[in-house]
């Protein structure tokens, strides 16, 4: 048999491997990166945190709006502006005053080598306070007289009430009205044409006789759009003054409640 009769040899797997199985290209250093890159791989928990920050954000951007928005002061002018922090600056230190009173009872009686001679002292004083509170006792010291004319007949009761609270509001430790003494549970009413407190009848000029400290009850009143605005608006002349001495002289009489008894034992 001679040579050209031999078949040819079968080819290895490797070669058929070769043959079938196409290189794969040669990738840059720049296609390797993009291709780590994109498309991105957020897991489940990065995208829960994605979503939360993101409405975290949202309600946070909505409140500043809302409140920048609904703000009665933005058009305020600056002295105005300066007057209420004052105000309110006041307001703060008189209840620190009144929080370090407190303090100082406290610790007076618990230093105190006669307890029960210092309680009794306080006491006394105690009762002496709520005198002056409740309307039972006179009392004098530093205010303001706020006096309202109204010629034109258009102050009512609403109005007198509303400049009452803001003299309590800013302070205000005992107040006198055309003689009739102002008390917690004290009443407002529109009568013949005028108005009376208590059911008893004022007559203008109506003359508050107001005991506190001058320096927040008379800026109180003039704040923008307070009572001072407000009853000029109905046409009313509305005068403060700051006498050396204010005498709150009208008396009640104690009543003894029907019902409340002392809870102490």
């Amino acid at each position: 048999m001679s040579t050209s009769d031999t078949p040819p040899e079968e080819p290895t797997g490797a070669e058929q491997q070769s043959k079938q199985v196409p290189s794969e290209p040669v990738q840059s250093g720049r296609q390797r990166l993009a291709a780590g890159l994109w498309p991105p791989r957020v897991s489940r928990a990065q995208l829960i945190v994605a979503v939360l920050l993101f409405v975290l954000g949202l309600g946070l951007a909505i409140q500043v709006r809302s409140n920048s928005d609904s703000s009665a002061l933005r058009g305020a002018r600056q002295e105005d502006l300066v007057r209420i922090l004052d105000e309110l600056d006041g307001r703060t230190k008189r209840l620190e005053g009144e929080k370090q009173t407190l303090e100082e009872q406290r610790r007076e009686l618990e230093s105190s080598s006669n307890q029960a001679e210092e309680a009794r002292k306080q006491t006394v004083e105690k009762e002496r306070q709520l005198g002056i509170l409740a309307g039972t006792v006179a009392a004098q010291g530093p205010g303001i007289v706020l006096k309202i004319s109204d010629p034109k007949g258009q102050v009512q009761s609403d109005k007198l009430l509303d400049t009452l609270q803001e003299l309590r509001a800013a302070g205000a430790e005992a107040i006198q009205i055309n003689g009739v003494r102002i008390v917690a549970d004290s009443y407002f009413s529109d009568e013949g044409g005028g108005v009376a407190i208590d059911g008893k009848k004022i007559t203008q000029p109506y003359e508050f006789r107001v005991i506190g400290k001058p320096q927040d009850l008379e800026p109180a009143l003039n704040i923008p759009g307070g009572v001072v605005q407000s009853l000029e608006k109905e046409q009313a002349v509305v005068t403060v003054t700051r006498p050396a001495k204010i005498v709150v002289d009208a008396l009640r009489a104690a009543k003894q409640p029907d019902y409340a008894r002392s809870s102490a034992s």
